[in-house]
């Protein structure tokens, strides 16, 4: 009889430890997953997590002794496994596997899923079955006494050298300015890359929480949060540097602080991003995700480029960008997906880019965003813990007949001055509110205090 397993959302897989994902189930769906794809050859990474290096070890011993090769990249970020499989792919990787629960609270862990080149895995795009082969019994138990004609390989290969390479060749590092920067790892994964990184620019660092600490001494790292924003607001003034940088836990994600702490939303770096790549493959297209729109698309059409608006989530964003053919994909959650790095999300080409973007322009980035932030003034994305998500959406909409709907994800109700998107979480319990309005800050605070009456209520 199939047992139900609770750790599968929409594109990736994220439980408590030991309830919902142990060693044991991870086995099972590491199994299922390479099934589904038919792999010979698997890429495994983890997080610091005190829960990943078992969660690993495991995958890597029953996936070898059921005949797959598996390359082990030992702690990484999440977009080392998305490179090693794409950059791999010619040496016959066909997938690859993360073990992080990415910013879930400590006694969390998951596992994220590509395919061959990288490509994702959604409940669209086969999770769902390997969900049911993971929670079937009998199938698990057959494929784990299964005698393999020959045992998979175990290679470890922790060298970054390759990945470093790639991610610098996206600037021109002898125009790069010699900036001052706050870099905050949050005791996650983004810390070794950001020394290696540093022995190539001309940049001097602060560095923050820097060593890879699976306790997370000084809180999960998730820099959505006001309340993780301190530590580098503070650093950026006390050190008078150009700018400051963040990451979550598996450094797929970076948030930025300009000269004065102040967080910028990553909406305003996506319109960024999007403006610059366009200046070198004019008329390319751009994807955003629905919870805040109208900066992106305005500074993409001034940039001869066409946007097109997709699901939220990376695994769905992903094959929307392959569908489209785009050159980049942003959310404002700070996920920013590059064609040419396998249309993955990499949480380390963003400032790279930033930075070139202001030594070219011998600008500040309090300059190229101000403007853009008193044009389009935006909530913040606002969390709402309900009982019964569908009906408030149902309400909501009930009250907002007049506008213009999209059901892109969620509900989007657009009018003349103002808009918003409410959506229910596809990895936690929340409702999630974005608001924003053309030139209007305190239009934004009315309609952001009557919608979340309406949802709490």
């Amino acid at each position: 009889m199939p047992e139900p397993l609770n750790c599968f959302t929409a594109y990736d897989v994220r439980g408590r430890v030991p309830n919902d994902l142990n060693p044991a189930i991870a086995a099972r769906i590491g199994l299922a997953f390479c099934a589904q794809i038919k792999a010979r050859k698997v890429v495994i990474g983890r997080d610091v997590r005190l829960s990943s290096p078992e969660i690993a070890e495991m995958l890597c011993d029953v996936l070898t002794k059921a005949g797959i090769d598996v390359i082990d990249i030992g702690l990484c970020g999440t977009e080392e496994v998305y490179f090693a499989v794409f950059n791999g792919e010619a040496e016959g990787i066909d997938g690859g596997i993360m073990v992080t629960a990415s910013h879930n609270p400590a006694e969390w862990n998951g596992m994220k899923f590509v395919r061959q080149g990288a490509q994702p895995m959604s409940c669209d795009s086969g999770l769902l079955e390997v969900a049911a082969r993971a929670a079937d019994a009998d199938w698990c138990c057959t494929a784990l006494l299964k005698k393999p004609a020959h045992v998979g390989r175990n290679q470890k290969m922790p060298n970054k050298h390759q990945y470093i390479s790639h991610l610098l060749s996206y600037v021109d590092a002898p125009l790069l300015k010699p900036l001052k920067i706050v870099v905050n790892a949050g005791n996650g994964c983004a810390g070794p890359v950001i020394d290696l990184l540093a022995q190539r620019l001309p940049f001097s660092f602060i560095k923050l929480n820097h060593q890879p600490d699976g306790t997370f001494p000084n809180g999960v790292p998730n820099p959505l949060l006001p309340e993780n924003r301190e530590d580098t607001t503070r650093a950026v003034r006390e050190h008078q540097a150009d700018l400051g940088i963040a990451w979550d836990g598996d450094c797929d994600r970076c948030f930025f602080f300009d000269a004065d702490g102040r967080f910028i939303e990553g909406y305003y770096i996506v319109g960024l991003l999007a403006a610059a790549i366009l200046k070198t493959q004019p008329g390319a297209t751009i994807l955003h995700d629905p919870r805040l729109i109208w900066n992106t698309q305005e500074m993409v059409a001034k940039a001869g480029g066409k946007t097109v608006m997709t699901k939220t989530g990376h695994a769905f964003i992903k094959e929307a960008m392959r569908r489209e053919n785009a050159v980049y994909g942003g959310e404002m959650s700070a996920h920013h997906y590059f064609q040419a790095f396998g249309y993955c999300d990499s949480g380390m080409l963003p400032w790279l880019l930033i930075c070139q973007l202001m030594s070219q322009q011998n600008s500040t980035l309090t300059a190229l965003v101000d403007e853009r932030m008193q044009a389009f003034p935006v909530s913040g994305e606002i969390n709402s813990t309900v009982t019964d998500p569908d009906a408030v959406i149902s309400r909501v909409e009930e009250r907002h007949q007049d506008g213009e709907k999209n059901y892109t994800d969620g509900l989007s109700v657009a009018y003349p001055t103002w808009r918003f998107n409410l959506r229910k979480s596809n990895t936690e319990p929340a409702l999630r509110l974005n608001v924003e309005t053309r030139s209007n800050e305190h239009l934004l605070q009315e309609k952001a205090e009557e919608l979340l009456r309406l949802i709490r209520e």
